[in-house]
């Protein structure tokens, strides 16, 4: 009966989008109040609906219904509770229901927290956003319904992917869908102001909490995937340049751009018709990495493969949402008003190469993506594009970024003069050229992109501390007023100051890790040792273990670190019998900031001795990779946190809409 209700649910949901695209519609042409109102019901019934429907899957899991088809193909009895709830998302099925209850939760809360917008705007974005509720919950209805049952239902079920199977990975993808679906809202906003001819410095005001929140919650998304890949794959790394990977990353970076473009076009009213487009490309380039990870077209470790048809549903989903919104644009930008001038050198004029270099970048990674399946498509030769291709060409663009990613803060609006904020940056310069002479001293001539990355890492570093130190007079003003302007220092201030900190961190740890890591592998016997990074390894003993739902030899290992007391470590090799399958449970001791990662091979004979194949690596600085990500969605959550970003559109709309009810 759960499933059944379930499908009801996911129906009634298609029916109140419909309803919410309608009645909003109407109220839109009409000018009624009472049609408008009825449109934000149907948004917040859409979402009560799909709410149920996702719950009705998630209970079908714990109870372990395998008359649900959904259900006997990603779980089992053996299986933990916890994996149990979170397989719900973890089918092709399952992980669009997921989208879908984002979707509807972002429709709603544009109906809840839009009162500060005018009434046609938000008409039009709630029809917009029920549009695209429509698309996407008819293809889960009708093309990838996780409700379909057995005529018998089995005993047992296959289980979860075993590399699934992990807490990073289990929360990984709503963290990962709430950043995708919400661009949603700021294309649907984009599509509103292009329908009403209210591209202007209000409408970016609204646009940007929704950008930042979306940008922030993809940050973590992004992240939690990564640190995933790292310790649970075995493979030792943290970012492949994955197909999967880069279809993330791409929406990420175009979301970059328009919040820093949205700035422009909120403080100058410039930059509007650049804005609108960013904001369309975003949403656009997010379904596109759900056209990607669930067409079939990529074989990876976190893309499903689907029925080819279902990928040629979501292409056209893809080309009506995308196509609607671009041609609206194109209707629109001759009308589009250019805003304020500027000189080159002012913080405009960074923004705007800040701009041009995010998305030259954007570029490439789709470049890089879209063209091996292209090309496979059309000559059916299979080729592959890898890192060395993204380190030339992505690598440039934004090292350049980078660089003058801190002066732009110094520069004054309209005009501003490049010596001056460079003198205000006099430390973090030379900070920049200590770090890349030393690691060019340490590291090979080889390695020099390495040294420059190190160098990039502690100017960004410290140019935000410098940001702050002026912003506060520190060195200038008396301990009294430096902590007045601290305690006044708006949060939207702290939070870019986090932002930026947090990418100086993570370019510093990910240059660190590229160039001191060590490897080391070698097949051990009982007793024998392997070294890397100073610390040797010695294989103590190998024991058979009973888990839940896998068996697994897991090996004590002693390491003798270079300075400190000995420890073990005790990685495993598991065995799935459900799914037939094999997995590495990777040991990492964190030294500091610093990681030893350990892996156990599979088991081999040697001169008739068992023998196990190890492979350790030493990681330096691998704790920044992530945690410079947390700090960069913590400033984004600051910004979030700051009263007047959440304000200011309302009490600039007010005016305009007294004249509209007038």
């Amino acid at each position: 009966m759960t499933a059944e209700l379930g499908a009801f649910a996911l129906v009634l949901a298609l029916a109140m989008s419909l309803a919410q695209v309608g009645l909003s519609a109407a109220g839109r042409v009409r000018h009624d109040a009472t049609l408008r109102g009825a449109g934000e019901g149907a948004a917040l019934a859409a979402f009560v609906a799909m709410a149920m429907a996702f719950a009705a899957l998630m209970t079908a899991f714990v109870t372990s219904d395998f008359s649900v088809a959904n259900v006997q193909v990603n779980s089992n009895i053996e299986q933990p509770l916890f994996y149990r709830i979170t397989a719900t998302w973890g089918s092709h099925e399952g992980s669009m229901l997921l989208w879908n209850l984002a979707l509807t939760g972002m429709g709603a809360a544009i109906a809840l927290f839009g009162r500060n917008l005018p009434t046609g705007v938000k008409a039009v974005a709630l029809t917009s956003q029920g549009a695209l509720g429509l698309l996407f919950i008819g293809y889960t209805a009708f093309a990838s319904n996780p409700f379909l049952r057995f005529a018998q239902a089995p005993l047992q079920g296959q289980s979860l992917n075993p590399i699934l199977q992990d807490p990073f990975m289990a929360i990984h993808p709503p963290f990962l869908y709430s950043g995708y679906v919400g661009f949603s809202v700021v294309f649907s906003l984009a599509v509103a102001a292009l329908v009403e001819g209210r591209v202007d410095a209000a409408w970016a005001r609204w646009v940007r909490p929704w950008a930042l929140a979306a940008w922030s919650l993809l940050t973590i998304g992004i992240t939690l995937g990564s640190f995933w890949a790292y310790y649970e794959l075995g493979w030792g790394g943290w970012w492949f340049w994955d197909p999967v990977e880069n279809s993330s990353f791409m929406p990420w970076l175009v979301g970059t751009a328009l919040i820093h473009s949205a700035i422009v076009t909120e403080k100058r009213g410039a930059l509007t018709g650049w804005t609108v487009f960013l904001a369309l490309s975003a949403f656009t380039f997010s379904m596109l990495g759900a056209f990607l990870v669930r067409s079939g077209i990529l074989t990876s470790v976190h893309a499903f493969a689907v029925d080819p048809k279902r990928g040629v549903l979501l292409l056209t989903i893809l080309g009506l949402a995308s196509g609607t919104g671009f041609s609206l644009f194109a209707w629109r930008a001759p009308g589009l008003a250019p805003g304020g001038l500027f000189a080159a050198v002012s913080r405009e004029g960074a923004l705007v190469l800040n701009n041009l270099f995010l998305a030259a970048a954007t570029v490439t990674v789709a470049l890089g993506t879209l063209y091996p399946l292209i090309r496979q498509a059309l000559t059916g030769e299979a080729i592959s594009v890898g890192a060395p291709y993204f380190a030339l060409t992505f690598g440039p663009l934004m090292g350049a970024c980078l660089m003058i990613l801190p002066i732009g803060p110094l520069l004054a609006w309209k005009r501003g003069e490049l010596t001056p904020a460079l003198r205000r940056l006099w430390l973090a310069g030379i900070a920049a050229v200590a770090a890349g002479a030393l690691g060019w001293v340490i590291l090979s001539p080889r390695k020099g992109f390495a040294a420059l990355g190190l160098a990039l890492g502690a100017w960004l570093i410290a140019g935000a501390l410098s940001e702050i130190v002026q912003r506060v007079r520190i060195g200038e003003a008396g301990a009294a007023e430096i902590g007045r302007r601290l305690r006044r220092l708006p949060l939207a201030a702290w939070g870019m100051t986090l932002a930026h900190l947090g990418l100086g961190v993570f370019v510093l740890g990910a240059s660190s890790e590229l160039a001191w890591r060590v490897e080391a592998a070698r097949t051990l016997n009982l007793g024998q040792s392997v070294s890397s990074g100073g610390y040797s390894l010695t294989l103590q003993q190998v024991a058979p273990v009973q888990g839940p739902n896998f068996t697994a030899q897991r090996a004590t290992i002693e390491v003798a670190p270079p300075h400190g007391p000995a420890f073990t470590v005790t990685p495993e090799r598991r065995f799935y019998p459900d799914r037939r399958q094999t997995t590495s449970k990777v040991a990492i001791s964190r030294r500091g900031v610093s990681d030893l990662y350990v892996v156990l091979g599979d088991e081999q004979d040697e001169a008739g001795r068992p023998a196990w194949l190890v492979r350790a690596f030493y990681n330096p600085w691998a704790r920044l990779i992530f945690f410079g990500p947390v700090l960069m969605a913590l400033g984004g959550a600051a910004s979030l946190a700051d009263r007047r970003l959440r304000l200011a559109a309302g009490r600039r709309a007010a005016p305009a809409a007294q004249v509209a009810a007038a």
